[in-house]
């Protein structure tokens, strides 16, 4: 059986250990840049419906087993524009890997001490937005100091900056803005010790229901008319109701870590959380391929919903966020975009009656 990890939301005693430094699997926050040279552009951080700027959400550290993979970090980013929310329809979102060799230009070879204080993060000479985080090629006209990546978020830091504004201090404020920025979070990740009895609970259903089609197709199935409700159960389980199955399904798998918010099962399954067929299956079927090598895609990681718990933000909704990465996670610079389907539990055409 395929290993899942699951990632849970953690406060951080000092967010000086969610830095680039550290390497961090970080909920929310500002990103912690990898590659410190060829930072993502705005234009690939602009929502696809709206073109408005999105939010940094998470990002995953996940090394792959070559040299040019040592390190590695995917990234994903979501429009908090509530007329970008749709049904089954991920436009609003973007997802982003970077990736080191061992031996760079930006981090040492020597794996980072983690006892005493954490030391400052390892800087880009890019400029950075002073609401998000991400590349700023805007500059305050007042000021000339502080810099922005757009006009929405330099409207939404002018609260804070216009006091300061034309001061030497300026540069230090480093307050977070709850309409730019979520809530900061450390992602531990731990192996998931349920996943093997769920999944023989699910080979017992099915070999269950095999047992009562092949009593079916041999016109046998009378042999169960005397059979209690409770004992016919074992026959029909989870299959009586055909779009509730994967829903089942998905809370059987969750219920013993129910504060799970991130399941990792590179060249998996996703767990999802609504039956495929009605919902994204055409998507499914259709996955490009590598945005740089043109080479196919694989399942990497989810996001589960209980995520949007720790957002605190009501205008975002999803049911399973499911990440797609090249299977072979080539050789790139900077940041390449990969591909990542949003499923939910109802069906877009259900959305809109």
């Amino acid at each position: 059986m395929d290993v899942v990890d699951l990632g849970f939301a953690e406060e951080s005693t000092n967010a000086g250990w969610l830095s680039n430094r550290y390497f961090p699997s970080k909920l929310g926050g500002r990103p912690a840049w990898l590659e410190l040279e060829a930072l993502p552009t705005t234009a690939q951080l602009q929502c696809k419906k709206c073109r408005a700027q999105m939010a940094f959400l998470c990002q995953l550290y996940a090394a792959y087993e070559d040299e040019f993979n040592f390190h590695r970090s995917i990234y994903v980013f979501v429009c908090r524009n509530a007329d970008c929310q749709q049904a089954n329809n991920a436009e609003n979102f973007t997802v982003l890997r970077s990736q080191l060799p061992l031996k760079n230009k930006f981090f040492s070879e020597q794996e980072p001490a983690e006892d005493g204080d954490p030391l400052p993060a390892i800087p880009t000479l890019k400029k950075l937005c002073a609401a998000c985080g991400c590349l700023a090629p805007h500059t305050c006209s007042r000021c000339k100091e502080i810099n922005y990546c757009s006009a929405g978020h330099q409207r939404a830091h002018w609260k804070q900056l216009k006091p300061n504004c034309g001061a030497l201090k300026a540069s230090l404020i480093t307050d977070t803005l709850p309409e730019v920025v979520f809530p900061e979070y450390e992602i531990v990740m731990e192996r998931d010790s349920t996943s093997e009895a769920a999944d023989k609970a699910e080979k017992d259903e099915a070999a269950c229901l095999a047992e009562y089609e092949e009593l079916s197709a041999s016109g046998r199935t009378g042999e169960l008319s005397n059979v209690s409700e409770n004992e016919l159960d074992k026959y029909f389980g989870n299959a009586e109701e055909k779009e509730d199955k994967a829903f089942k399904q998905f809370k059987k798998q969750t219920a013993a870590e129910p504060e799970q918010i991130v399941r990792y099962k590179r060249g998996g399954e996703p767990l999802w959380i609504a039956n495929t067929a009605n919902t994204i299956e055409s998507q499914l079927q259709t996955l490009p391929s590598c945005s740089h090598c043109q080479g196919p895609l694989q399942f990497e990681f989810q996001i589960m919903p209980q995520m949007l718990v720790l957002l605190k933000d009501d205008s975002l909704d999803w049911g399973v966020v499911a990440v797609y990465t090249c299977v072979r996670s080539c050789q790139i610079s900077g940041y390449v975009e990969e591909h990542l389907i949003k499923q939910d539990i109802m069906a877009a055409a259900e959305e809109q009656s």
